[in-house]
């Protein structure tokens, strides 16, 4: 069963699966991201001294703002810590011991802020709804890893809604191209008749290289250069509606 979706001026026909990214596409995850990076980064810096400051801006933090094409918005969790590791090895530690630093300074910051959890964006909830009522089959794919995606869809009660909960582990992030079509054989979908929606670049670049049938950027703060490559990109995720069998 195939349906066409319609955002703004552009239809895409015979759709049968939709795949969501996770932070700032279903999930207002600013303050928490930002928290992170800032609690990361002070517990690092309260070891090796300096670090703090280079520590921030790597992870696209300016004061109380937050870059979402930034390194600790986009990223996997493995890849924050490579990256940041790469902050302590300067220092002259050697590269085990600053992957250790890294990960556990990251963990710790996670422990501290995730008593609560992150909101969804206004409106979310009922989008999922109504797709899945109209008959399409829905995702989540995250830079995330996988026990936060279950944790995400857990606290929002959207297991009825959502058939596939996938992360970033080992192996792979986006936006290798790989980890669409595992999201599409999980679903038991050609990647041809699946969409994309996301808030970044990688989303974007990953749905073309992987041949979906598009891909739908959404950017509720406006900027649409963090979507670049989008088909169509869009504002409120209630744009995006089912308009035919």
């Amino acid at each position: 069963m195939t349906k066409t979706i319609k955002c703004r001026n552009i239809t895409f026909p015979d759709i049968q699966a939709i795949l969501f990214d996770k932070n700032g596409t279903l999930e207002d995850s600013e303050v928490y991201l930002r928290s992170l990076g800032q609690k990361a980064a002070r517990l690092i810096d309260a070891q090796i001294p300096g670090t703090g400051e280079p520590l921030l801006m790597a992870f696209g933090i300016n004061g109380n703002t937050l870059d979402p094409a930034g390194l600790i918005s986009v990223a996997s969790r493995r890849e924050t810590e490579v990256a940041a590791a790469a902050y302590i090895a300067e220092t002259g530690r050697g590269w085990f011991e600053s992957l250790k630093i890294a990960s556990q300074a990251l963990d710790e910051a996670e422990k501290y802020i995730n008593q609560t959890p992150s909101p969804l964006f206004v409106g979310s909830l009922e989008v999922l709804k109504s797709l899945w009522e109209g008959g399409l089959k829905l995702g989540i794919l995250s830079a995330a890893t996988t026990q936060e995606v279950h944790e995400f869809v857990a606290n929002h009660q959207l297991s009825d809604y959502i058939q596939l909960q996938m992360g970033v582990d080992e192996g792979p992030s986006k936006p290798d191209p790989i980890l669409f079509l595992q999201a599409c054989s999980a679903l038991g979908v050609e990647p041809g008749a699946t969409l994309m929606v996301g808030d970044s670049v990688g989303d974007m670049q990953m749905a073309r290289d992987a041949k979906a049938a598009g891909s739908i950027g959404i950017t509720w703060i406006g900027k649409s250069d963090h979507v670049r490559g989008a088909d169509v990109v869009i504002n409120q995720l209630d744009e995006i509606q089912i308009v035919a069998a």
